[in-house]
């Protein structure tokens, strides 16, 4: 059995897990292993029998348990969870496929909103689905198969394009592309996303030489570091090797961390963001807004901008709330002296609507779509006028 729990408002997560373990093992009998996987994923292993009935009772269990609500400093909590739920020897013979089984269940229950699901022949489907779809981007990986279109970044102030976010595609030989939405989960859910992030990198630092050779001058280009590539202990190693052997110059490569990734471990990530700005590099906060960001942390983080997520630029016209958080980021950024960057703008209204308050940059299709390396080169020297 594996599940995700997930806190309601999860300010201090660290303290949730460990009630949450706390909740698992209160209900669980005595033989039982419970564990946790890492973040907010935990696993429970019934060795008694019958283990497949006694699955469901647990698993309801842990549901009524982990529901009820808690104080931690002054404030009241509750805690949710999706749990999956896979049996042997049905479901596999073997722990690693029996938790890959309960994995794939968990994430159904979560799609679904239903708590519990097991795993079942359709799911295995999707299993199959996946390999097959793992067995084709280790090909890519190793033949090239990838490519990276770059999506500009544009000055409110100045109209000038002041950077490009590098985003991947997969082009498989049956001739269709498959764009990072589709990619990415792939990459995670199978282990891949660290060396494909690590193509990503060496490919946009050569894309940029390749421009700056040909006589152009392209601004900085920006590279997404995955929640599991910022947690790897071989990042700076990698960012240095590759630096040295593309001669890129650190200052016009931007690395950009998830909120939630950076604030995961914040001892660990202060460490690591302040090595990668040692270098000269460039650091975002990635999707601002969507996590649970401690405004002190914030304030000591060796960064340089926030990105707003788009879920909340989408709606600054209609919605009165998200109009306000945007305001309220892009103050915060500045009292922090940090730039900030709105994502997913599509709109003119938009545009000025961000303009007002101050946004320094933006991004999405009121500007341009993702676009193949011969084709943004256009907007290198274009001049926006909003």
């Amino acid at each position: 059995m594996r599940w995700r729990a997930r806190s309601v408002k999860n300010p201090r997560f660290r303290c949730c897990s460990s009630t949450s373990t706390a909740s698992s093992t209160s209900t669980t009998r005595r033989g039982t292993i419970v564990a946790r996987l890492g973040g907010d994923e935990f696993a429970v292993i019934l060795t008694h029998a019958p283990a497949a009935r006694a699955a469901s009772r647990v698993a309801h269990k842990l549901l009524q348990a982990l529901a009820k609500p808690f104080r931690l400093a002054q404030r009241r909590y509750a805690i949710g969870a999706s749990i999956g739920i896979s049996v042997y020897p049905d479901d596999g013979l073997d722990a690693h496929t029996l938790l890959r089984q309960a994995d794939l269940a968990m994430y159904q229950a979560k799609h679904r909103r239903s708590g519990i699901e097991y795993f079942s022949d359709e799911l295995n489907t999707v299993a199959q689905q996946l390999q097959t779809l793992e067995s084709g981007l280790r090909q890519a990986l190793e033949h090239n198969e990838l490519a990276l279109a770059y999506q500009p970044k544009v000055d409110l102030a100045s109209g000038q394009v002041v950077g490009l976010e590098a985003l991947v595609r997969w082009l498989p030989r049956v001739g269709f592309s498959v764009g990072s939405e589709q990619l990415i989960p792939v990459a995670e859910e199978t282990g891949l996303i660290v060396p494909l992030g690590r193509w990503v990198v060496r490919a946009a630092c050569e894309q940029w030489i390749a421009w700056r050779d040909a006589g152009c001058d392209p601004p900085p280009v920006a590279v997404n570091l995955s929640p599991r590539q910022f947690s790897d202990v071989r990042l700076i190693d990698d960012i240095d090797a590759i630096l040295t052997e593309t001669g890129m110059p650190p200052a016009y490569l931007q690395l950009e961390v998830t909120e939630s990734a950076a604030m995961d471990n914040p001892i660990r990530s202060f460490g690591m963001l302040e090595a990668l700005r040692q270098r000269g590099l460039h650091v975002y906060i990635d999707d601002f807004g969507t996590g649970y960001s401690n405004l002190g942390q914030l304030k000591r983080m060796p960064i340089d901008a926030l990105k707003i997520d788009k879920s909340f630029v989408s709606d600054v016209l209609t919605d009165s709330d998200d109009a306000e958080i945007v305001n309220a980021i892009i103050r915060l950024a500045h009292a922090l002296k940090l730039r900030v960057v709105a994502e997913g703008v599509e709109q003119a209204g938009q545009v000025a609507f961000l303009r007002q308050s101050g946004c320094d940059e933006i991004q999405g299709y009121v500007v341009a779509r993702p676009l193949p390396p011969d084709q943004v080169v256009a907007f290198f020297d274009w001049r926006f006028n909003f």
